[in-house]
């Protein structure tokens, strides 16, 4: 495969490729479905299916629901997000079915583009970027295929075509096979996760049934009983700043530490921190309130032994004598998360309190066998994170790649 110096090194001869409008190669096929039972469609795909960044489109919500789209597409049509051209949505279809009218089907004119470049071509920067210049619109702006077809790039010959789509498709086939394994071993650590932590059968049982069962074969004990409850304050979004001292602001429990603070991604001042609450090493970081009920409790455990703070509506879970690793997979298990959402209350906006994190139910461990637990899981996560690594290296040669071909 090739490597990032070999990418930077990489030069095509484009002399006799012919410049063209994307409108030239690519058409907007504007089929419709009136009846999609009857014309037997299965998958109804809107822009939340489509990942940012993917090249291909793997999730779509079933026929069976009540539906409004009636835009049709192919198996191998490329689906283009054109409201907020900025989210870089843009999949090729692994099945047909129909879709939101807020993306637009691509279908290649085969008689002269190869269609497997198409993804190619959309998922390129220069084409998101002339796709979010050309929208118009206030919150929602959206863009049109008119405007997209004078979009211009160069193209070989078709027997040259097939030779670049060679090349791409070589890179591209690494980084889904790289895709796959992060998904096996992201899996493999969920399971793994309910095994060390609890072993038990959650499927078709209340939680109740669940910590009914568990308590007949292990000791279990209250929160409240490994520790107590503190709560954040202060840090203000006004109070950030560009460096400082670090802290966990409670969005961020949401969107950037998913089980650990690995990193920061806030600062305040020294004057700041004195009116927050500074963190020891092994707290729990709990979201109190969330949109949904299933986001309600989101943690993640603080296990380095730096200077650090936590604003306001955050709980921490301050531990005796426990393993800081062994408590951020602790509390983010389905034994802890199911109950955290039966204990959720509100309408538009659910709260889980202090009172509510002390009454949850864990199995009772001594420390050498949380740090046991701990290494298992962390040796998974660590593989994970060394993919994850590997992953964005091939996704950035190939956006390189792209950049200098089309």
């Amino acid at each position: 495969m090739l490597d990032m110096e070999a990418v930077k090194n990489f030069s095509i001869d484009k002399s006799d490729w012919k410049k063209v409008k994307f409108g030239d190669v690519v058409f907007e096929p504007k089929e419709s479905v009136k009846d999609p039972v009857s014309e037997g469609i299965e998958h109804v795909v809107g822009l939340e299916h489509i990942e940012s960044g993917d090249m291909y489109l793997r999730r779509s919500a079933s026929i069976e629901g009540s539906t409004t789209f009636t835009k049709k597409f192919v198996k191998g049509d490329v689906l283009f997000g054109r409201r907020r051209a900025y989210l870089k949505k843009a999949a090729k279809a692994k099945f047909s079915g129909i879709c939101s009218g807020d993306i637009t089907v691509m279908r290649a004119r085969d008689e002269l583009l190869l269609p497997d470049l198409v993804p190619f071509i959309v998922n390129n920067e220069k084409f998101f970027d002339y796709a979010i210049t050309h929208s118009a619109g206030g919150l929602s702006p959206r863009v049109k295929f008119k405007d997209l077809a004078n979009f211009e790039f160069f193209i070989p010959s078709k027997t040259d075509q097939k030779k670049l789509l060679s090349l791409l498709e070589g890179l591209d086939e690494s980084l889904q096979n790289e895709l796959i394994l992060k998904q096996k071993l992201v899996s493999n650590l969920e399971a793994q996760i309910e095994h060390q932590i609890h072993g038990e059968h959650l499927d078709g049982k209340t939680i109740n049934q669940v910590i009914k069962s568990l308590s007949s074969k292990k000791k279990i004990i209250k929160l409240k009983g490994l520790g107590e409850i503190i709560k954040g304050k202060g840090i203000a979004k006004s109070e950030v700043v560009e460096s400082g001292i670090p802290c966990v602001r409670y969005g961020e429990l949401y969107t950037k530490h998913h089980r650990m603070i690995r990193k920061f991604h806030s600062y305040i001042s020294l004057k700041s921190s004195e009116k927050s609450v500074k963190l020891r090493v092994n707290d729990v970081l709990f979201a109190g309130s969330g949109e949904t009920i299933s986001e309600i409790g989101k943690s993640a455990a603080f296990t380095e032994s730096v200077d650090a703070y936590a604003g306001s509506d955050i709980l921490i879970f301050r531990p005796k004598d426990m393993d800081g690793s062994y408590l951020g997979y602790l509390m983010n298990s389905l034994l802890v998360r199911h109950q955290l959402n039966k204990l959720g209350t509100g309408a538009t906006v659910m709260h889980v309190y202090g009172s509510d994190i002390q009454k949850i139910v864990v199995p009772y461990r001594d420390k050498d066998e949380q740090v046991q637990i701990a290494n298992c899981l962390e040796e998974i996560a660590s593989n994970i994170r060394l993919l994850d690594r590997k992953i964005h290296k091939t996704k950035e040669l190939l956006a390189v790649l792209l950049s200098k071909v089309f």
